[in-house]
Formats: structure tokens, C-alpha cells, sequence
């Protein structure tokens, strides 16, 4: 497994995807709200990609993908392909976004919550994210992937949460995904060595039931066995001489 090492010039084109891709994923949120389909969130995400952004949705048509948005509702773990169910007060959705633009990746997601959540759904949501930060803030040259994994993995489970093992973060750049895979567990002094100038995803999956999950017969959708309430979170890392630098950091949105 290798990664690539991003030079200068690369960086800039990715930062301006991952803000593009965090501009979209924040309109976006604004429209959640009781009776809209995630379908019309798919009409409004591709819309604003091609006429605000002049980018592309990476998504679509991706290994046949059906569309511009990934719409994960309640037990949906991920790749949820919107359709034209409405949603309902109460439901919490991951919208997942990724932008080309100029020739390279932004990929970035959020939990949104769909009028009032449950107890039970608020806390996974705040969870999952804090599960996501404890991963981000551990990007530094030197530091092994299994040590962020296993942050990850210890934080959630001791939340009494199951991590999602099947699916993970991975590199991104002028490909959308390339090594390397960052596993949401793991063990401490394993994996791959970070370096300056590697970029990849963080983007862990939090069950509130067991772990395991299954692909449905649209071969994307993939949801919980138990059909428990699932998260995640997603953003895309840049590792920087010292540390990290978020590239798809919302406005306002502190890590």
C-alpha cells in the first residue's frame, strides 16, 4: 500500500475542492427539513454543483452510481441512493458529498437531523463526531494509521457504540479513492507511517446496535443487520509539516 504525496500545486486544487465540497454539504443541510425527499435534495445538490460551483458531482454514475448524493437515513449505514420517500420528524440523515473540481477530490459528510431526534439518536450523532474529531486531531507526520483507528475504535465502543468495519476512510486526490485505507479501529503502532503532503479521508460509521451490516439488492445501499440507528461523519485531511490541515472545514464549524 502506497500513497501519494501531494505536491504544492496539487494542495491548492485540493483545497479549493474540499471548500467547494464544504460550501455544498452546507447548503445543502439547509434544506433538510420534515416532508422533503432526498430525492429533491439530489435535484438541489446537483443544481447548485454544476451552475454555483462550475464543478462536477463525483458521485454520479461512480461504478454506476444513480446519482449526485449519497442520502443515508436512519439505519442506512451508507450509499444510500435517494429516492422519493419523504422524510419525517424524527429521522436523521448523512448526506455525503464529493466535488471534482479542477481535476481534483473534495469528500465530506454530516448528520443532520430531521426536525426533533430522539435522545438516543442526538447522542450517536454527537458521538460519531466526536469520534471523527479524536481521529483528525491525531494527523501528524510519524503517527501510524492503527494509532488513529484504535482512538477511534477505543473512544466509540467505550460510548458503548459498534464501529462499522467493512467501510472505512481512504486517500483522495486527483483520484477518488486511493490508498491509503483508514481503518476506524485498529491496533496501536501498526499501519501505514503519515507523511507531509498525504491526503485522505476520516470518516467513521457508529451503530447503535451491533456492527454488522449488509449490502441491499441495489447494490449500494448498505444497512444495519439489527436495523439499529447508524452514523458517520466524514472529512478530508491534508497532513501538514506539523499537524493537519482540514480541507473541507465548514464555515463556523470548529474541530
Amino acid at each position: 500500500m502506497t500513497a501519494t504525496i501531494k505536491t504544492d500545486e496539487e494542495i491548492i486544487k485540493m483545497r479549493d475542492a474540499g471548500q467547494a465540497a464544504a460550501e455544498l454539504l452546507s447548503m445543502l443541510g439547509t434544506h433538510v427539513q420534515p416532508g422533503i425527499s432526498t430525492d429533491e435534495l439530489n435535484e438541489i445538490c446537483e443544481e447548485y454543483t454544476q451552475n454555483t460551483l462550475r464543478a462536477t458531482s463525483a458521485p454520479l454514475n461512480y461504478h454506476g452510481f444513480p446519482k449526485s448524493v449519497c442520502t443515508s437515513v436512519n439505519h442506512v449505514v451508507c450509499h444510500g441512493i435517494p429516492n422519493d420517500k419523504k422524510l419525517k420528524n424524527g429521522d436523521i440523515v448523512n448526506l455525503d458529498v464529493t466535488i471534482l473540481k479542477d481535476g481534483y477530490h473534495g469528500d465530506t459528510s454530516a448528520m443532520f437531523a430531521v426536525g426533533k431526534p430522539t435522545v438516543k439518536a442526538q447522542r450517536l450523532m454527537e458521538v460519531c463526531r466526536e469520534a471523527m474529531q479524536i481521529g483528525l486531531r491525531m494527523v501528524a507526520p510519524g503517527v501510524r494509521l492503527g494509532d488513529i483507528g484504535h482512538a477511534i475504535q477505543e473512544f466509540s465502543e467505550a460510548a458503548n457504540y459498534s464501529v462499522v468495519r467493512e467501510y472505512c476512510g481512504h486517500g483522495i486526490g486527483s483520484v477518488f479513492h486511493e490508498d491509503p485505507q483508514v481503518l476506524h479501529y485498529g491496533v496501536r503502532g501498526t499501519g501505514m507511517v503519515l507523511q507531509p503532503g498525504m491526503t485522505f479521508t476520516i470518516e467513521p460509521m457508529l451503530n447503535i446496535g451491533k456492527r454488522h451490516v449488509k449490502q441491499l439488492n441495489d447494490g449500494w445501499t448498505v444497512v444495519t443487520r439489527d436495523r439499529s440507528l447508524s452514523a458517520q461523519w466524514e472529512h478530508t485531511v491534508l497532513v501538514t509539516d506539523t499537524g493537519y490541515e482540514i480541507l473541507t472545514l465548514r464555515q463556523d464549524e470548529v474541530i
